[in-house]
């Protein structure tokens, strides 16, 4: 192959267990109910594992990804874009080796568990043996499970054991059901129903389980908490807030509910209110030996951005760059996810008086043309969903990248009438990463809790080290179900370049390697084919490429495929990007040439009808953003933000997107999946279902001049178009 984002916190666990006992492990499961408190972006996962090894393997991996800056080099597992640390190791073409990462000399990648964790371990395998905690069952994966949960609970590891229990979504929302059918007013178990649903996706499902559980308790706390996240996440923000009110009003030092507050307030353009439930964060100072929260990690980021988009409110948006105006240290540990020790750091000025708040604005008051264009921009961005378990829909993103996609339409419209834009105080013929900003600067306002930046604009040191965009497909036998659709196609080529490998380098083995590799059916067989070599011992790498279109026969560095074993058949396989300055020249080379011909083609097509030139301007659309999609240049929203972008470009070619993407298709992955930006675009234009755009889209009012200012954008984000939209459709 040439290729081209809360762990659940109602957990369940592996082995056998008789629907007989489905009420005991519910209340197994509520052992780490407390957990609850703050989902994280995670694996989604199917079935089981051994529970006291893959503690190991993860605790072990843990204390890899907590390296400092430069030195770790297996970043934190998440969606394309959550996390980046300087890599350790080598990228040849297929690679084997006994760990995660080749070490260099650097004491962060060395294979070494701590004495703590080897206490936990033993506890919880004592724990286990004796049955010394509530709910013991009599099948012994489950005790180990919730032995696991006892001890990891009491030494205070809350992430450790949110990590571990993220699995098995489905069998957790039946043992739910199960037990819901023997007592009814079991309000913990319709809590974490309506979670398990919420992190499948599932916004109806899981407002129905919270709705249900705060009938019978209006003052749970945690199902507030959860169920002001889940509307945060779906885009209704006014919604949100009121639950987190409410969990503040019945625990007032709730950390998650304040930060959420404080987020609520900044999104909606509450700048005040904002701020100040941030401070109240930022001032509980975890005690000595006790780890800090992740709310208080990240507040200081969040407060110093607000204040900075506090007072760019009313600047027009063509007269300032978030990029080059944060400082790079700000925006490299941001994206990191460090803790805020930045030296020599200069704060932003605090809020000014006469900037005022955000207010908000009723749909009635805009424009019929204004409220025509919103609604055009709400159906657009809905067609951006992913069908995927794991993706909760978000309407305000929705409406964020639909407005994005039809300035995307009028900017390149433009350029290809001679037009030339406004970009960072700035008048111009637009480029290629204009066109991109555009999008970019509409996600980044949708969700301000998010860094979405521009990784090749951050400090040289940073860059030079590289930026790792790491996932786990597979971590122990816990599958990351929002993939699963890629397995096979990435499995089949892994086999095509063991083949390949072992004829160069193993010729006499290669006809037994070929028999073996006809019985592989699954990623996890693949390990004891590998140990046909010598060199092999606990894993290999396998490193795509990408082919260019500018250099017949020239092929970039696509991403590396990881897989690693144990002795007891757990499996860590991952994919990642890295992110170099060298690879970030070659790709923008390649954009680079593409963009032109793009434009040339564009300017013909606009004085021309011929099918041809539009289809030629379609398949330039689509293989420049395959190379964007391989090269995952943001820290966050890459996907999103390329995919509003074709739809932008190709309706300003005249064709506009139909179609919505097939359930279990991941646009980014598609693109990293294939063999080159032809079949990319085959395989896109088979869903998009392409028609004529409609000539009413000519009409709509000039995005950029309706919402010129950040106050502007957030207004409309703010706005409630539901009733007269629906009407529409």
């Amino acid at each position: 192959m040439a290729p081209a984002r809360c762990c659940c916190c109602c957990c369940c666990w592996g082995g056998a267990v008789a629907a007989a006992d489905a009420a005991r492990r519910v209340l197994a499961l509520l052992l780490v109910g407390v957990l609850c408190a703050w989902p994280r972006p995670g694996a989604l996962a199917s079935e089981h594992y051994t529970p006291l090894s893959l503690l190991k393997q993860e605790l072990q991996h843990r204390q890899q990804q907590e390296a400092p800056a430069g030195g770790g080099c297996s970043p934190q597992s998440g969606d394309w874009g959550d996390q980046y640390s300087a890599e350790c190791g080598e990228s040849s073409f297929l690679n084997f080796h006994d760990s995660d990462c080749e070490p260099r000399g650097s004491p962060p990648c060395d294979s070494l568990l701590s004495l703590n964790t080897e206490k936990i371990l033993s506890q919880a395998k004592s724990i286990a043996e004796q049955k010394r905690f509530p709910f013991a069952t009599d099948n012994d994966s489950t005790n180990e499970e919730l032995a696991i949960a006892y001890v990891l609970i009491g030494s205070g590891l809350y992430d450790e054991a949110i990590r571990h229990f993220s699995t098995m979504l489905q069998e957790a929302i039946e043992s739910f059901k199960e037990a819901l059918k023997q007592k009814v007013d079991f309000i913990d178990a319709y809590k974490s129903l309506g979670q398990a649903y919420r992190e499948l996706g599932n916004f109806e499902a899981a407002t129905e389980s919270f709705q249900k559980a705060l009938l019978l308790n209006q003052n749970h706390v945690q199902t507030l908490q959860l169920r002001g996240m889940m509307l945060y996440h779906h885009g209704s923000l006014q919604e949100a807030l009121k639950n987190f009110k409410r969990c503040l009003q019945l625990e007032p030092y709730n950390e998650v509910c304040q930060y959420m507050k404080g987020l609520s307030h900044v999104a909606m353009g509450q700048f005040y209110e904002g701020i100040k439930a941030q401070t109240k964060v930022m001032l509980n100072d975890p005690l000595p030996g006790q780890k800090a929260s992740p709310e208080y990690l990240k507040v200081k980021y969040l407060r110093e951005y607000s204040r900075y988009l506090h007072a760019h409110l009313d600047t027009p948006l063509t007269e300032y760059n978030i990029d080059v105006d944060l400082p790079g240290s700000f925006k490299d540990h941001w994206a990191k996810s460090l803790p805020f020790l930045i030296e020599d750091y200069e704060e932003q000025p605090g809020l000014q008086p006469h900037i005022k708040d955000v207010l908000h604005q009723n749909f009635e008051s805009y424009k019929p043309e204004v409220q025509e264009l919103i609604c055009v921009a709400d159906r657009l961005g809905s067609l951006m969903q992913y069908e995927t378990p794991g993706f909760l829909p978000n309407k305000r993103i929705h409406r964020a990248m639909g407005l994005a996609a039809l300035e995307v339409m009028q900017a390149v419209h433009r350029t290809w009438t001679n037009s030339k834009v406004r970009m960072n105080g700035k008048t111009r013929l637009m480029q290629w990463r204009d066109m991109f900003d555009i999008a970019v600067k509409w996600r980044r306002i949708a969700d301000p809790d998010q860094p979405v930046l521009w990784l090749d604009q951050m400090p040289a040191r940073s860059l030079s080290r590289g930026f790792n965009n790491h996932i786990n497909l597979i971590r122990g036998q816990v599958i990351n179900m929002r993939y699963l659709e890629y397995f096979e196609k990435i499995l089949h080529f892994i086999k095509d370049r063991i083949l390949v490998y072992h004829g160069a380098n193993n010729p006499k083995g290669l006809l037994e390697v070929r028999e073996a590799l006809e019985k592989v059916h699954k990623v996890e067989d693949l390990l004891p084919i590998m140990k046909f070599n010598t060199k092999t011992k606990d894993g290999f790498t396998v490193n795509t490429k990408v082919p260019s279109l500018k250099e017949q026969g020239k092929e970039y560095d696509g991403f590396t495929i990881t897989i690693t074993g144990d002795k007891i058949g757990n499996i860590l396989f991952s994919v990642e990007t890295q992110t170099t300055e060298e690879r970030t020249q070659l790709y923008h080379a390649e954009i680079d040439a593409l963009y032109k011909d793009l434009t040339a083609k564009g300017k013909v097509l606009i004085l021309s009808s011929e099918f041809g030139e539009a289809d030629a301007v379609c398949n330039l659309i689509l293989s420049l953003v395959y190379y964007f999609y391989n090269l995952m240049p943001l820290s966050r929203g890459s996907s999103v933000i390329a995919y509003s972008v074709i739809v932008g470009a190709l309706m300003a070619s005249g064709k506009e997107v139909a179609g919505k993407i097939p359930k279990g298709k991941l646009v980014d992955f598609e693109a990293m999946t294939a063999p080159g930006s032809e079949a990319f675009s085959k395989i896109a234009k088979s869903w998009m279902n392409l028609k004529s755009i409609s000539p009413s889209y000519k009409t709509l009012p000039s995005v950029s001049e309706t919402f010129p200012t950040l106050r502007s954008m957030i207004e409309v984000l703010n706005t409630d178009s539901s009733p007269r939209c629906l009407k529409k459709l």
